[in-house]
């Protein structure tokens, strides 16, 4: 009898394989969410209520391109990820990640919405790298 590890479980890889595809909805959904955040920041930047001083801080102009460019990245890797392709799976690796740290900067100027798309990207990041599409 073969054993299975933990990674190679069907049921294991049938909830990633699902949860991968709500992952490419979600990451799309946020890239277009970031995309609005961008160009609400660069059109009308006093929406952004700054509180206490960080170390590392930038003009909301700034920030609003960084998520525009961002968001648009994002969902371009939301369709490589649901069609299943390789440069979809790393895109949105690396991507997401990039949108953490962006969001992790701009805590002190949003910070409910930059940590409600810091655990969304979690989410996709774990999503993504416990699929293993060869396995289905």
């Amino acid at each position: 009898m073969t054993h299975q590890s933990d990674t190679e479980h069907p049921v294991r890889q049938g909830v990633a394989a699902g949860t991968s595809i709500a992952a490419g909805v979600v990451l799309a959904t946020v890239g277009v969410l970031s995309v609005l955040q961008g160009i609400s920041a660069v059109i009308a930047d006093q929406i952004y209520v700054v509180g206490v001083e960080y170390l590392y801080r930038f003009d909301t102009t700034v920030w609003g391109w960084t998520h525009t460019v961002l968001g648009l990245l994002l969902f371009i890797c939301s369709i490589g990820l649901m069609t299943g392709t390789l440069w979809g799976r790393i895109g949105a690796l690396v991507v997401t990640a990039l949108s953490i740290i962006a969001n992790f900067l701009s805590l002190p100027y949003y910070p409910a919405w930059s940590m409600l798309i810091i655990g969304l990207n979690i989410v996709v990041i774990w999503a993504v790298a416990t699929w293993r599409p060869a396995l289905d």
